[in-house]
């Protein structure tokens, strides 16, 4: 297991929006629970993070605790303008999203070799040195 992973806030969303027998929601979760690295997060995630479950309906208390434990258990990563200028060139070179270059920007500069997110081509590899992984997949 390497030594420090980042995770994008999909996977900390379907850890915690519960749903009877939904597959991702049990995969977030068992992820979770068989890490044994430093997790590392951006600003850039928890804000994403707080928007879509307002969105999803839950109460701004709750939203404003689970993010307190994300805070309190994780590395939290400040987004700079380092940051974002890593992620320009991220977006040119591999020509993904601005957003999700901001989010592999934030892993690199914060020495991360695994990477895990839905929304990305699992097993690319950025930089080579950070490896994107998809922990929701049906093996």
């Amino acid at each position: 297991m390497p030594d420090r992973i980042f995770i994008d806030t999909n996977i900390f969303i379907y850890a915690h929006l519960e749903e009877d027998n939904n597959y991702k929601n049990q995969s977030a979760l068992k992820l979770f629970n068989s890490l044994n690295a430093r997790i590392v997060v951006s600003t850039q995630v928890l804000n994403e993070y707080y928007s879509v479950m307002l969105r999803n309906k839950i109460e701004d208390e709750i939203i404003q605790k689970k993010l307190n434990i994300i805070a309190d258990e994780c590395t939290i990563a400040d987004i700079t303008i380092r940051t974002i200028r890593k992620a320009w060139e991220i977006r040119l070179k591999y020509r993904h999203s601005y957003w999700d270059s901001l989010i592999l920007a934030s892993a690199l500069e914060n020495s991360c070799s695994v990477l895990y997110s839905e929304d990305m081509q699992s097993n690319q590899v950025i930089e080579d040195t950070l490896t994107i992984i998809n922990p929701l997949t049906r093996d």
